[in-house]
């Protein structure tokens, strides 16, 4: 038994250290949500490995289809549904589906950049450890705290922060992000049907060899 005073790591760190394919993902998964260390992944992927141990215990070991062990599915189903990782009409076999981008997709830090309060995924880190979020009327400084179903829409500014106001420089910047994005959607064009595209075509052709010259002068 461990020493009393300390609290057991709730997650497993890498079974090898230094596996590339593994380091490079996780590089990639840190930059894309604005993680502050490995450790947030390990944490994510511990948590979505639990809930696939549980979920392939109950198909391959008990009875789901009445008693016991279809309440026990049921209930593992609700949770998952009301932590917003499945949908209502989810099966066991679409926990097995479950990736670690869907876990840190709830996290407080993820949603409040998704519901567009945060301009980047690293400004959304800092306004939270600032005491800049709310949700409902509890004040969270907590980047990892996971979010409910119930509380997405409880999400908001602190009342008392100066981001409630539209000419804020932070809400000024997002709403630039939010029309710039928009523009690229509607404006999106085919890269070889622009001229800048057609132009480099014509530089590249004019300046390649030609097949006579290739074939000493002859046709």
């Amino acid at each position: 038994m461990g020493e009393p005073k300390f609290s057991r790591p709730k997650y497993d760190t890498p079974s090898h250290p230094w596996k590339a394919d593994r380091i490079e993902e996780e590089h990639a998964i840190r930059a894309s949500h604005g993680l502050k260390n490995m450790k947030e992944i390990w944490k994510a992927k511990s948590q979505l490995r639990r809930h696939r141990r549980q979920a392939m215990r109950l198909i391959g070991n008990v009875d789901t289809t009445e008693g016991h062990g279809k309440r026990e599915m049921e209930d593992l189903l609700h949770s998952l549904h009301q932590k917003g990782l499945v949908t209502a009409e989810a099966s066991l076999d679409d926990i097995l589906s479950l990736g670690v981008e869907e876990i840190l997709n709830r996290r407080l830090q993820a949603q409040v950049y998704y519901k567009g309060l945060a301009s980047t995924i690293k400004q959304a880190r800092q306004l939270i450890t600032h005491g800049q979020i709310v949700i409902g009327e509890q004040k969270v400084t907590i980047p990892s705290y996971p979010v409910s179903r119930d509380e997405e829409e409880l999400i908001a500014y602190h009342p008392s922060s100066k981001l409630n106001s539209p000419n804020h420089s932070i809400r000024l910047a997002i709403e630039d992000r939010r029309s710039e994005a928009e523009y690229a959607v509607e404006e999106q064009v085919d890269p070889e049907a622009t001229p800048e595209f057609a132009a480099e075509v014509a530089e590249a052709a004019a300046d390649a060899p030609s097949a006579a010259d290739d074939n000493g002068g002859e046709a």
